[in-house]
């Protein structure tokens, strides 16, 4: 494998970092004070200070670098300095209800493009990571998309609206097209996890709508230094700016987009 370069150390220092206090948090869930920042969408305590300690941790590592952060917004940088995309928090709700399927996301952009990712997960001690042409990585493990190309055989994961977020309507023509292809769909409410699950061949596929920057930075480069395709519904690469996203295999992601792409609503 090839060693770490310096900027994925120091994501995986920060993550490690911020990691104790969730994990601190999430044996006491019971506990933690929550505010409510929209309709079935919570954000705990755990939340924000994850956030800062990734911020103090990164920039003291690299001054003048940018941010974009679920709960912080954007901070400005340098000028042609890349930014973190940060999500402190993927999978709020499971943590904030003991489910032990959560992680800390983030990717480095630069020039428009992200070049570098790392998802970590604090409660397994996973930290899937990629970096533009070193192929993508769990720990000190080679990841590749899995090889299965009938649908029939395919485990595919997604999300689904929820209160207040997404078309409920349209997801449901999405899932009864996908559903009677495949050997079955999962949901577990982490989209982070998700996508670098199919970079590792746990899930043959994902597909959702309504995803923020955050939640999908990371894994993207990840699932494409491990072999995969990812796109948005129509087969382009507007992914951040449509919010939505295809990831499989060749011959499992032409198959979702299929499946996929006569359903979604038509975006600019």
């Amino acid at each position: 494998m090839p060693g770490q370069s310096a900027i994925i150390t120091v994501m995986e220092r920060a993550c490690r970092k911020a990691a104790v206090r969730l994990r601190r948090d999430f044996n006491e869930v019971a506990q933690l004070q929550v505010s409510r920042k929209g309709p079935a969408d919570f954000v705990s305590i755990a939340d924000r200070a994850c956030e800062e300690t990734l911020v103090e941790a990164l920039r003291h590592a690299r001054p003048g670098w940018g941010f974009v952060l679920e709960e912080g917004g954007e901070i400005a940088g340098d000028e042609g300095a890349p930014r973190f995309i940060i999500d402190p928090l993927d999978g709020t709700s499971n943590f904030l209800h003991g489910i032990p399927h959560f992680a800390i996301s983030i990717g480095v952009e630069s020039q428009g493009e992200i070049v570098a990712g790392l998802i970590y997960q604090p409660l397994t001690d996973e930290s899937f990571w990629a970096e533009r042409g070193q192929g993508a990585w769990l720990q000190d493990r080679r990841l590749r998309v899995a090889a299965r190309r009938d649908l029939a055989d395919c485990l595919i994961a997604t999300g689904i609206p929820y209160k207040g977020h997404g078309d409920q309507a349209r997801f449901g023509q999405e899932l009864a097209a996908v559903m009677p292809e495949v050997a079955g769909v999962r949901r577990f409410g982490a989209a982070s996890l998700d996508l670098a699950w199919v970079a590792a061949g746990r899930y043959d596929g994902f597909w959702e709508a309504g995803l923020s920057y955050w939640d999908i930075a990371a894994g993207l480069i990840i699932v494409k230094e491990a072999g995969g395709f990812v796109s948005d519904f129509r087969g382009g690469e507007r992914m951040v700016d449509r919010r939505e996203i295809i990831a499989g295999n060749s011959e499992v992601h032409s198959k979702l987009h299929r499946l996929v792409a006569p359903r979604a609503t038509p975006r600019g």
